[in-house]
């Protein structure tokens, strides 16, 4: 057995989305604070994997390629080559039969950690059962690092998720920003009003309702931002929006990486609920999100507060007056429609208010 102070290795496994990605770090920072010598090998798909290089809570970003994710022989090569290194932590926060290919061939590792379900994990040795959370992040500390704590260790809890530019990365976004036209002494709000995933995108028209309202109202600068693949549409949205000079949807962002910087020159997150939605937030910008029926808040809402808020649609069945019973046998785009527009003007003149530029 190692001690506290060992130079140790340790294997966190995440696949899945950026989000889930972001949520796993204080996971990994909790496993640095606790072991100050260890090297943290963090294990993602190949798209969200710019966003962890040269991060200061983890050593080693591992990526999973897209043709070994869809090709098993691929993959279970790749994870066998993973594994020659030896090991002495393994937690897999995954705990698919997929995942759990880490632990199997990696049978002298002495804590082989993953999440408790039916019928899996037979190459765990602590097969951990999941504990009452506030959120994502809680329901990971609490259930993935008390085999840890039973050995003797002590455990270091972190609960934050942090994101940094590098100095000359933010400048560069706001020469871009500059260039395009965005007036740095107005409110910057980075909007996202569009989203990969269809179901996460809350009705358009009414976007637009929120967006003339903030501009409005406090002059503000919405900067649309988006993927490569969402440039069209965007466009074709700021089209439909008119030639306002408030609004920006030149300013590309070609990486998840470069949200950072760019996320650092804006005042605001406002839109739909997603994987930038947890970067705003580890960025440490307030934000405001909009979280469609099947998102359930509690869980990806870490620690909300007048900084970081969102809004779901079973937080309207009081004002609508409708019961939960009805609530669950309505359909998903009847359920998203029950947040107003009304709502979500009172709930970001909040968080601007609360957050005014210093």
């Amino acid at each position: 057995m190692f001690s506290q102070n060992d130079n140790i290795n340790i294997l966190v496994v995440r696949f899945k989305r950026i989000g889930d990605a972001i949520l796993s770090l204080p996971l990994c920072h909790s496993l640095k604070l606790t072991f100050p010598n260890a090297k943290l090998d963090f294990v993602l798909y190949e798209e969200a994997s710019p966003l962890f290089e040269d991060h200061p809570y983890i050593d080693n970003v591992i990526t999973i390629s897209k043709k070994e994710q869809k090709n098993p022989f691929s993959y279970i090569k790749r994870v066998y080559k993973i594994t020659r290194k030896k090991y002495d932590i393994i937690i897999d926060i995954m705990s698919t039969p997929k995942s759990e290919l880490f632990c199997m061939f990696s049978r002298k590792t002495p804590f082989k950690i993953g999440r408790y379900k039916k019928k899996r994990g037979i190459f765990y040795n602590h097969k951990m059962k999941e504990k009452d959370s506030l959120n994502k992040v809680d329901k990971f500390l609490n259930q993935l690092l008390p085999p840890l704590e039973e050995a003797g260790f002590d455990v270091k809890r972190d609960y934050d998720f942090k994101f940094f530019a590098k100095p000359e990365e933010k400048e560069k976004y706001r020469k871009k920003m500059i260039e395009a036209g965005v007036d740095f002494s107005k409110p910057i709000v980075a909007f996202s009003i569009y989203s990969r995933v269809i179901s996460k995108i809350y009705p358009i028209e009414k976007m637009k309702i929120l967006v003339q309202h903030l501009i409005d109202k406090y002059s503000a600068q919405i900067i649309f931002f988006y993927s490569a693949d969402q440039k069209a549409e965007i466009q074709k949205i700021h089209k439909e929006l008119g030639d306002n000079k408030n609004i920006f949807s030149s300013i590309e962002t070609p990486t998840i990486k470069d949200l950072v910087p760019f996320f650092e020159n804006c005042d605001y997150y406002i839109g739909n609920e997603g994987g930038a939605r947890h970067l705003a937030q580890g960025v440490g910008i307030p934000s405001f999100a909009v979280f469609n029926p099947s998102a359930e808040l509690k869980e990806w809402l870490p620690f909300p507060s007048d900084k970081n808020m969102g809004i779901s649609p079973i937080n309207m069945l009081e004002k609508k007056g409708i019961s939960r019973e009805e609530y669950d046998k309505l359909p998903f785009e009847e359920k998203f429609s029950l947040i107003d527009v009304e709502t979500l003007i009172e709930m970001s003149d909040k968080l601007i208010e609360k957050n005014k530029r210093k």
